[in-house]
């Protein structure tokens, strides 16, 4: 307590969203995810292509997730694919999450390895294909020498338009409240 005799609530960890969306969908999971962890994390959501390239240095946990194209991340060929398929309501990421990963590598002076970090993705629900954008992100996150705080994690589209398949934003969101309570416990011991 102050010696005004009033509280004031404990400073909350921030934790940072970054996604790439081309119709939405991964868009609706990054936003329920934010939500959940808002719970008990200052949650900041933005998209790939506003994202600083260097990172908060109060920053405690980074969330990354894009839409699987091609077996993994998007590139430049797959976006401009999608870019034929979309309607003026859509508005395709560019450059895309791969891209921002790979400038956070010569950030000079953002927040350094260690720090603790969760990847998902969106893809299609049927028919089953092998790939992973969330484990792609992973993997460029611990070559930078970040820790994978969970397993990635895949929500699923019903076509490569959408929409979510029932269900998937509150599993989104459900994930972001377990993500955050396993975050607020890494925190607590480090």
């Amino acid at each position: 307590m102050s010696s005004t005799g009033l509280s004031h609530p404990e400073p909350r960890p921030s934790a940072l969203v970054v996604y790439e969306s081309m119709f939405g969908n991964t868009k609706a999971v990054a936003e329920a995810i934010a939500l959940g962890l808002a719970s008990t994390f200052d949650a900041d959501l933005v998209e790939c292509s506003r994202a600083a390239a260097r990172l908060p240095a109060d920053l405690a946990l980074l969330v990354v997730g894009a839409p699987t194209h091609a077996f993994g991340l998007s590139r430049e060929s797959t976006r401009e694919d999608a870019r034929r398929q979309a309607t003026e309501a859509d508005h395709p990421s560019e450059p895309g999450l791969r891209e921002w990963l790979d400038g956070l590598a010569s950030a000079d002076g953002s927040t350094g390895p260690g720090l603790r970090t969760a990847a998902f993705d969106t893809k299609v629900s049927h028919p089953r294909l092998p790939g992973s954008a969330a484990h792609a992100a992973a993997r460029r996150l611990k070559r930078l020498g970040h820790i994978q705080l969970v397993k990635p994690q895949t929500f699923f589209v019903e076509g490569a338009r959408g929409p979510l398949v029932d269900g998937a934003s509150d599993a989104a969101f459900e994930w972001g409240r377990e993500l955050s309570a396993k975050a607020l416990a890494a925190v607590g011991t480090s």
